[in-house]
């Protein structure tokens, strides 16, 4: 399992990045990017306040 963004509703306020205890999120032009370190736990899901990140 891995976070996906919704690009259309990220604001890139960068909370997702702050709450990733594995550091696979980063702001790439003001909107989060996921990477293949993704653990699947869902701190940033919870940390989003756009709901723009799910987990797949």
């Amino acid at each position: 399992m891995s976070a996906s963004v919704n690009k259309e509703t990220c604001v890139g306020c960068g909370a997702c990045v702050d709450a990733c205890p594995c550091g696979a999120l980063s702001l790439e032009d003001g909107v989060a990017v996921v990477s293949d370190d993704c653990a699947g736990c869902g701190a940033c899901t919870d940390a989003c306040p756009t709901d723009s990140i799910s987990l797949d």
